[in-house]
């Protein structure tokens, strides 16, 4: 699972458009992909944000299309 680096869902979900801030958590390889979806959340306290979120994340071409 991604950890986005964003102080709220709402934050991510204006992002769209835009390059992914995020930081890679798996032993076994990268997990994010420029082209596919999935799964993240926010940690507060391994991002100092405030929020915990957890969402779904689409990319198109290395651009956040859709957040649900």
């Amino acid at each position: 699972m991604l950890i986005f680096n964003y102080p709220s869902k709402k934050e991510l979900k204006a992002s769209i458009g835009k390059r992914l801030i995020y930081q890679e958590t798996s032993i076994f390889g990268p997990e994010y992909k420029d082209n596919g979806e999935f799964t993240g959340s926010n940690r507060p306290h391994i991002t100092g944000q405030k929020r915990e979120f957890y969402a779904n994340v689409k990319m198109v071409d290395g651009k956040i299309s859709k957040v649900s």
